[in-house]
């Protein structure tokens, strides 16, 4: 893609989730979506060929839907409510079904189905942007909808989430739909906890943004998107693989991690509020998650392949791939935890 549509692309994305995010008025939110949408179809098609033009069909036809949902909901509260500010939902039916059409856009269970296959038939710096800025225009907008959310709903949609995001990964070999599945289960723990505590869900999308991208840039670096490809990173990068290992641990949220922050507390969070059944329930299905991720690390950090080659260390090209900002990611998606008494200023 040339450098001046790419830019005029990106930031129309980026101009479209700011006016999600910036406005109070429910026809600029759903204008803002629209232009979000539009603008990512060149992102995915970056490397034109008939996978990436299925994944795109397949992603503008579920938001088109979802933005459809969305503008029927807003056009029954302005009925009921008369203005179209965005503030308390007094009609019940027209919060459900702008939830129902948010948790389309994010990918919650059970309208989980297009992510796997948007991410896996896009490249990987497609399948990033998608599952990291993507998710910030939805859930900003349940964050401010969130006091008239029906709290039964997106519970059921989160434990359906969680439980979707740990069983789908487990056959999986290939990397971008391990982490759509996981980007699928940390949807579910957001939804969780955005009725509760919507701050918590904040927390919970940042870190869980920066472990993404954390992670999608050390398998960009790698050019690998199947676990047997990464499996040879212990004779090329050793450096690297050591880092995967403590970013897959990260997310799958073992302490002393950053990734462990936002479980415990929203663990914590829904406990106060007398839920013991459904946090229980999570952290469960959170080891199916852990499963995969140890699997991953497994074959990355924790093996040594025999290599075809009977030289032991690949002879060492510079990467060309610039990776901006890799350090502190990596950094701040697994050092975070003892900042975690800071989170009392939150309250």
């Amino acid at each position: 893609m040339k450098p001046p549509i790419l830019i005029i692309v990106t930031s129309t994305i980026v101009l479209g989730t700011m006016i999600v995010l910036f406005s109070s008025h429910w026809l600029m939110i759903w204008i803002g979506f629209e232009m979000n949408m539009l603008a990512i179809i060149p992102i995915l098609m970056k490397k034109f060929n008939p996978r990436a033009m299925e994944a795109s069909t397949k992603y503008f036809l579920t938001q088109a839907t979802a933005s459809m949902l969305l503008m029927l909901g807003i056009i029954i509260n302005l009925l009921y409510s008369g203005h179209w500010t965005i503030s308390m939902i007094p009609n019940p039916v027209a919060s459900t079904v702008i939830t129902i059409a948010l948790a389309m856009k994010l990918g919650l269970s059970p309208f989980h189905f297009w992510v796997p296959e948007v991410t896996q038939g896009v490249s990987l710096s497609s399948g990033m942007i998608l599952l990291t800025w993507q998710k910030i225009a939805p859930l900003s907008v349940l964050y401010q909808i969130s006091p008239s959310i029906n709290p039964n709903l997106l519970v059921t949609m989160a434990a359906t989430s969680v439980l979707v995001g740990g069983w789908g990964g487990l056959n999986q070999t290939q990397l971008r739909k391990i982490l759509a599945y996981s980007s699928i289960a940390h949807m579910g723990w957001m939804a969780a906890i955005m009725v509760y505590n919507p701050t918590l869900m904040i927390l919970n999308l940042a870190i869980y943004i920066m472990m993404t991208l954390g992670t999608f840039m050390l398998f960009m670096y790698n050019l690998s998107t199947t676990t047997l490809s990464l499996s040879h990173t212990w004779n090329k990068s050793p450096l690297i693989a050591s880092l995967i290992l403590a970013l897959m641990l990260s997310l799958g949220g073992l302490p002393p991690l950053s990734g462990f922050i936002p479980k415990w507390m929203i663990i914590q969070e829904l406990t106060k509020n007398d839920m013991i059944v459904m946090p229980t329930f999570m952290a469960i299905t959170a080891l199916l998650n852990l499963y995969f991720y140890m699997r991953l690390m497994y074959a990355t950090a924790l093996t040594m392949f025999p290599s075809a080659n009977n030289m032991k260390m690949k002879w060492q090209f510079e990467s060309t791939k610039k990776m901006i900002l890799l350090p502190p990611l990596i950094v701040a998606s697994t050092m975070l935890l003892p900042l975690t008494p800071m989170l009392s200023i939150m309250d």
